[in-house]
């Protein structure tokens, strides 16, 4: 017990009996800062300018009785920590066990010895002080895990990131390709989500992870020579079957992270951007041919912000084709190239596209894109 007023524990005493209130008092402030009150009602007027450590509440109490009051309080969400302890003549063992239900953490029956009450109520503010640290600590350990943990995965997106660029440094006309797709990818999930296009499947994708993901979905480029990567005219046949080859080098190297790591949802989704983003909603994509829902979503979404980029950037081979007629192109393949559902999605955010192209156009992809950020 604290008898230094300035730091020591509060006490709240609810009696509709004037001499227990005495009786209280008297006990009490040698100890703790102590109010005493005739009813419920004076007790939730105190409340909402002091939070006591610790209440004493008789029960047999004209306007609210102990049982109500008590209820009260644990329904409140500032007030339902606050210990309580009954103070009742009742002595039977209904009645005890109503209180203790009800949420009180003790029960005294009067009269009482000042000296066991006291003790009492000493362990249970003990008690309280000590689930208070623990709660504390659980919350700064739960913080410093998440900080932890966010240092961790940035250090991760950001060398996922430096190999990306690795790929995109190879050809000078590509610069910010990786940014601005993972930038149309924002736009499309955030109108697909309000528009409720897909939203069964992407309800179960941690979108902290989707975004930076994407900037994979052209690693297998690694493994292409500069001869092709790089040709200023069109590639020949032969040239153009090895440049598609990027798709399966690209999920093979995104696998061989996987192994020497633990697997995780961005490594899933960042398979299914490298593998699936040159698929055709008709069946006429590669590698694999696939077509319609059987093409994994994350590869719908990204063969869309892929065709726009390349598109409206130049090329060894190209020049920069308009915004408009890119955006053309793209909603003429609605139930060819592209997924018709996305196309109508994508007619909602066209301007969105347009946009990040005038605004990121030749820019470095030396930036980490997360969900949430602003396109």
């Amino acid at each position: 017990m604290n008898t230094d007023t300035t730091t020591r524990q509060t006490i709240a005493v609810v009696d509709d009996n004037v001499t227990n209130l005495k009786i209280a008092r008297n006990m009490l402030e040698e100890h703790y800062n102590t109010y005493v009150m005739p009813s419920a009602r004076v007790l939730f007027e105190l409340l909402k300018k002091v939070t006591p450590d610790l209440i004493l509440l008789d029960i047999e109490m004209p306007e609210m009785s102990g049982y109500e009051a008590i209820r009260k309080l644990k329904a409140d969400e500032r007030l339902h920590r606050i210990p309580v302890i009954f103070l009742t003549s009742r002595n039977d063992e209904g009645s005890e066990l109503e209180g203790l239900s009800l949420g009180a953490i003790d029960y005294v029956t009067k009269p009482f010895s000042a000296a066991l009450l006291l003790k009492r109520i000493d362990n249970h503010l003990l008690i309280a002080s000590q689930e208070k640290h623990l709660e504390d600590y659980n919350k700064n350990l739960t913080k410093m895990v998440e900080e932890k943990t966010d240092q961790i995965l940035n250090m991760q997106f950001g060398i996922l990131n430096v190999i990306a660029e690795l790929v995109e440094f190879r050809d000078e006309k590509t610069g910010g390709h990786i940014w601005r797709t993972q930038q149309y990818l924002n736009l499309l999930v955030k109108q697909m989500l309000k528009d409720g296009i897909y939203n069964d499947e992407i309800s179960l994708w941690d979108l902290r992870f989707l975004i930076p993901s994407a900037q994979l979905h052209d690693v297998g480029k690694i493994a292409i020579s500069d001869a092709i990567l790089n040709k200023p005219g069109k590639l020949t046949k032969d040239e153009f079957d090895i440049m598609k080859t990027h798709v399966n080098r690209g999920v093979e190297a995104i696998e061989i992270i996987e192994h020497e790591t633990q697997a995780h949802s961005f490594l899933e989704h960042a398979k299914c951007f490298a593998g699936y983003h040159h698929e055709k909603w008709d069946g006429s994509g590669y590698p694999n041919n696939l077509a319609g829902e059987n093409i994994p979503l994350q590869g719908r979404m990204m063969a869309i912000a892929d065709v726009y980029d390349a598109l409206i950037s130049a090329r060894p081979y190209k020049d920069p084709m308009p915004l408009d007629m890119a955006k053309s192109i793209i909603l003429d393949g609605d139930g060819k190239h592209f997924d018709p559902a996305l196309i109508h999605v994508f007619r909602n955010v066209a301007d969105g596209f347009e946009e990040i192209a005038i605004n990121h156009r030749g820019m470095s992809d030396s930036f980490i894109f997360k969900w949430g950020d602003p396109a």
